[in-house]
């Protein structure tokens, strides 16, 4: 018997909103990728090239930097507790961002996912950061890779638990979606507050 539980990470396992907007400020490249943000979001490129153009910005920077951002993030209070009890009631657990790859994997090793999705930024050997990025993980495509990992594990019951609209197409995929201090327009079946809400959620699934 095999469970699954999927989770959005930034907004909702950890207090960091946004990588991409929080390494623009740190390198001093807000503006510009602001300005990308908005050709995303007016339909004038994609996300595999809108990812790129960002990481494009940061390019002679290094991956010490990048983990020193890293370091800094905080996980949201009851992230430890709400996976031992995942793990205790033989859930598999999967991170799946739209953010970056450094902190998505720091995280899942934390807390003991099974699986992480996130997009890479590519350094090359002396850890200097290229310009280029693998998006594994594009706007909408949650969805699509917990319906693999369904397709994989066959669960008897699967959770997602997200805060923002690229949380939606994995919503769709799940059982029972769960939606954390959710950005305006976004719902699911729940709606709470905290991770310690969300382990009450799901301990009133599994006993029903």
């Amino acid at each position: 018997m095999v469970r699954l539980a999927a989770f959005d990470l930034e907004g909702t396992l950890v207090k960091s909103v946004s990588g991409w907007v929080e390494l623009h400020k740190k390198f001093g490249t807000w503006e510009k990728g602001k300005e990308y943000a908005e050709m995303f979001f007016e339909g004038r490129i994609d996300y595999a090239t809108w990812a790129e153009l960002d990481a494009s910005l940061w390019k002679g920077h290094t991956k010490e930097e990048i983990l020193e951002w890293v370091e800094s993030v905080e996980l949201m209070e009851g992230a430890y507790e709400l996976f031992d009890f995942l793990r205790e009631n033989n859930f598999k657990m999967a991170i799946l961002s739209s953010g970056l790859m450094c902190l998505a994997r720091k995280i899942a090793d934390d807390l003991g996912a099974d699986y992480v999705f996130a997009n890479e930024l590519v350094f090359d050997e002396n850890g200097v950061i290229t310009g280029k990025v693998i998006p594994r993980v594009d706007f909408v495509g949650k969805g699509s890779i917990l319906r693999a990992l369904k397709k994989e594990l066959s669960p008897e019951l699967t959770v997602a638990v997200g805060d923002g609209y690229n949380d939606l197409s994995m919503f769709a995929e799940a059982d029972v979606s769960i939606a954390i201090n959710p950005h305006e327009g976004v719902e699911g079946d729940h709606v709470v507050e905290n991770l310690y809400e969300v382990i009450e959620i799901i301990r009133g699934l599994i006993e029903e």
